[in-house]
């Protein structure tokens, strides 16, 4: 099989669209939207218009039905203006695959409607306040009455979950048979027992919303059941499998920034009468820089290749998400080595960076927890 790494036209265009996005229309509000700590809304709407929210959605349910890695070039490029504002929009896109995964032909007409018709977004609540990678621990309760569940329970760490028209929910029906018996059901805004907390404080991503939800009686009608009682633990785990690799090609996109803006800056500042870039201490710390990120840029694109192929990628996914964060971060704090004073302050953009890319290591399953999925995968090779 021929190895080809160039793109094809069409995501030529894409990546342009996405990277004049970002530099026209995110990176000029991004800090302030950090320190406001609020949603962005007049770039949620511009996404929409410009086609790149829910990119995931299938042409006949009315999106663009966008590849993995064509998600992963746009995902960089969105990522290097705030990889908050990224966040938003990645995170709807992780509500839309469980949907994508399991969803009847019925159940993706009726809620995918709600997200192509205007500028609307999705959630994916999992994580509760006792238990974030312990996934079949759940204590949220789905009891089922007549035609309808009756949800009960707390999540937390949930991005979206206050603004989102559609959040896939996971609960149990019975605690004891752990991931065997667990549920996948959409909630629709505005279903009344269901309320949606804002977290305040976060480090960093702060113009993405963060949300606990407290269900207290809420009723889903079963029609809203994804997959059969009990499939929730395999629908949350393929989900995740695939939407580790957007995680990836954020972290991409805030190397690539922290190398721009240490280049940058390298370039301009002087010490002891020439430019710092001058100097090889600096030069070094590019040049890991630029091997990080060009390495995980690389991997990145072979998960997001794999997933697209259909082919066995979880391993893939969780070497991307991990390496690529962990490359972003150090990136990130480098930058603030070669800045200086100067990246130690909100005047310059690399402080923000790593306070965004830390929870990259974080959501979507901690980079310990991808560890145990590689060495699971090495050790049944």
């Amino acid at each position: 099989m021929p190895i080809d790494f160039s793109l094809t036209d069409e995501q030529k265009q894409l990546q342009a669209l996405a990277r004049r996005f970002a530099r026209e229309q995110i990176i000029p509000i991004a800090s302030e939207y950090d320190a406001k700590e609020e949603i962005p809304w007049q770039i949620v709407e511009k996404l929409h218009q410009v086609g790149l929210l829910n990119t995931g959605i299938p042409e006949e349910y009315g999106g663009l039905g966008l590849s993995m890695l064509d998600e992963v070039i746009t995902g960089e490029e969105l990522a290097f203006g705030c990889m908050g504002i990224y966040t938003i929009a990645m995170a709807s896109e992780l509500g839309i695959t469980p949907i994508l995964i399991a969803g009847s032909d019925e159940q993706k007409k009726r809620f995918f409607k709600k997200l192509t018709e205007k500028p609307a977004l999705a959630a994916f609540a999992l994580s509760e306040p006792g238990n974030g990678s312990d996934a079949a621990a759940l204590r949220t309760r789905a009891l089922r009455e007549g035609d309808h569940y009756l949800l009960n329970g707390t999540k937390t760490w949930i991005t979206n979950g206050g603004e989102a028209e559609v959040i896939v929910v996971f609960a149990t029906i019975n605690p004891e048979a752990r991931h065997k018996g667990v549920v996948a059901m959409v909630l629709e805004k505005g279903t009344p027992g269901f309320k949606a907390n804002k977290l305040h404080g976060k480090m960093g991503q702060r113009a993405s919303g963060t949300y606990e939800l407290v269900f207290e009686d809420v009723r889903i009608p079963a029609a809203n059941l994804l997959g059969a009682e009990g499939d929730g633990f395999k629908i949350a785990m393929n989900t995740l499998n695939k939407t580790r690799v957007p995680v990836a090609a954020g972290s991409v996109g805030v190397a690539r920034r922290a190398l721009e803006e240490s280049t940058k800056y390298a370039k301009e500042r002087e010490a002891f009468g020439k430019p710092v870039s001058d100097y090889q201490a600096i030069q070094f710390k590019l040049a890991e820089m630029f091997m990080g990120l060009e390495t995980a840029r690389t991997y990145t694109y072979y998960a997001a290749w794999l997933t697209d192929q259909g082919l066995p990628q979880a391993h893939a996914a969780s070497v991307a998400k991990a390496y690529a964060s962990e490359i972003a971060f150090e990136a990130a704090n480098q930058a603030i080595q070669i800045h200086g004073g100067y990246g130690y302050m909100h005047e310059y953009p690399v402080e923000k960076l790593l306070r965004d890319v830390k929870l990259n290591q974080i959501y979507e399953g901690t980079n310990e927890i991808q560890r145990l999925i590689i060495a699971r995968h090495i050790l049944s090779s």
